[in-house]
Order: C-alpha cells, then structure tokens, then sequence
C-alpha cells in the first residue's frame, strides 16, 4: 500500500482525478438516457480512462516506496 500511496508524485494525483472522472462517467451513463452516438463516445471514454488509471497504478506500484 505503501507504493501507492506517494502524495509527492504527480502520478498519484492523477490517478486519483481519473478515478474521480471514472465515477462521474458511471453516474452520466446510468442517470441520463443517452442516444447510442453519445454512449458510445462516454463508454469510450470510460474504458480509456480506466486502462490508463490502471496503467498509473501499476507504474506507481513498479517504483519503490517512498522513504
């Protein structure tokens, strides 16, 4: 837990903020009816937003803890 937790690193703060956007495009498509054009552009999003969430992690979990 130790590696993920780096308030120091820029990386963690942006992991953060794309977790926080992950769960604002998961309330957007579950509240709001969307046509399918503007689904599939939120979903796209969503996933991209995910695996480049998990790809921080993952880099932040890599680099050794913090001192």
């Amino acid at each position: 837990m130790s590696r993920l937790f780096q308030p120091r690193n820029p990386k963690f703060w942006l992991m953060l903020g794309l977790n926080a956007l992950s769960t604002a495009l998961a309330w957007v498509t579950r509240t709001f009816e969307l046509s399918w054009p503007a689904a599939t552009v939120v979903v796209v999003f969503a996933l991209g937003n995910a695996a480049l969430g998990v790809a921080l992690m993952l880099d932040l979990m890599k680099t050794p803890p913090p001192k």
